[in-house]
């Protein structure tokens, strides 16, 4: 009987091989994952450290706060500006123009997806064509007729966020509808013939059968639409001059416009609590975000 036996450099040349195929197949991943969280991180880290260096400056802000941790930033952000007009014009304003612009774009994804009629085609086409061309091309115009609004109807005029979301909802169609409406052709119509077979009308049919299969989709866009419109600068940026009106990008952007170096502990203080909506919205719809990407594209 012959017995084998295994020298200490055998186990070596064996467990050196095996930590080369982890690396190559697997380790690599553990870096790249490391390198990215690290990337990402890094800005957030600078900000927060900004934030809570009672110092205040660009200048005197690193990674790790040197003149020690306070929050006088916070207070001095609530109680030398009008963050907190700002930041309830801009709630208001962006989930208002989410809802609205959600609900509106799901009506006419329907109706594009569900029913044939004369100009269907082209009216899709149009929508498309129309996203070309961004809003502000015709801030001009829009500027000329505001004017006259104001002089009529000052509550939905400059300086009001009530004429703001006005503003917003005549580009709420859109990208929106064309990702609803890959959705919505996903759907079978066995459903809708079955459903008017029983007796629904179209609007039965719509709120009852599709809206809750389309949730998803409804979730992706409502967050699309909302981090657009709280995040929308230049077009607000015209329409809101007085210092209470502004929304939360005019008005953050009015602390660094001349000031950058001095205003920057506030800046950076302002911009972590502008996060919390954004995010407690994505939270919120995090469930419904991966399959309502993936699903409205399978059919245009």
């Amino acid at each position: 009987m012959t017995t084998h036996t295994h020298t200490p450099a055998v186990h070596r040349d064996t467990a050196g091989r095996r930590r080369s195929r982890w690396l190559a197949q697997v380790g690599w991943r553990h870096v790249v994952g490391v390198l990215a969280v690290a990337f990402s991180l890094f800005p957030i880290l600078f900000v927060l450290s900004a934030a809570l260096n009672p110092l205040g400056t660009l200048s005197s802000t690193s990674l790790v706060p040197t003149g020690g941790v306070s929050g006088e930033n916070f207070a001095n952000l609530f109680a030398d500006t009008a963050f907190g007009h700002w930041f309830v014009n801009s709630l208001l304003i962006a989930g208002l123009a989410s809802f609205v612009s959600i609900f509106l774009s799901s009506l006419a994804a329907y109706a594009f997806s569900r029913m044939r009629f004369a100009g269907r085609r082209v009216g899709l086409l149009t929508l498309l064509l129309i996203q070309m061309f961004p809003q502000f091309l015709a801030i001009v115009a829009i500027f000329l007729i505001f004017t006259t609004v104001t002089d009529l109807w000052p509550a939905i005029g400059f300086n009001t966020p009530w004429g703001l979301f006005l503003l917003y909802m005549g580009g709420a169609l859109g990208v929106n509808t064309w990702l609803m409406k890959g959705f919505f052709d996903t759907l079978p119509r066995e459903l809708d013939e079955s459903a008017t077979m029983d007796g629904a009308s179209h609007a039965q049919v719509f709120f009852r059968i599709m809206l809750p299969l389309v949730a998803p989709i409804l979730a992706v866009t409502a967050l699309l639409s909302f981090i657009g419109t709280i995040n929308e600068f230049m077009i607000a940026n015209v329409f809101l001059t007085d210092t209470e009106s502004k929304t939360l990008a005019v008005g953050m952007f009015g602390l660094v416009a001349g000031e950058r170096n001095n205003n920057f502990g506030m800046f950076a203080a302002g911009t972590l609590l502008t996060a919390i909506p954004t995010v407690l919205v994505f939270q919120l719809l995090q469930r419904y975000i991966v399959s309502g990407l993936t699903a409205g594209a399978v059919k245009g």
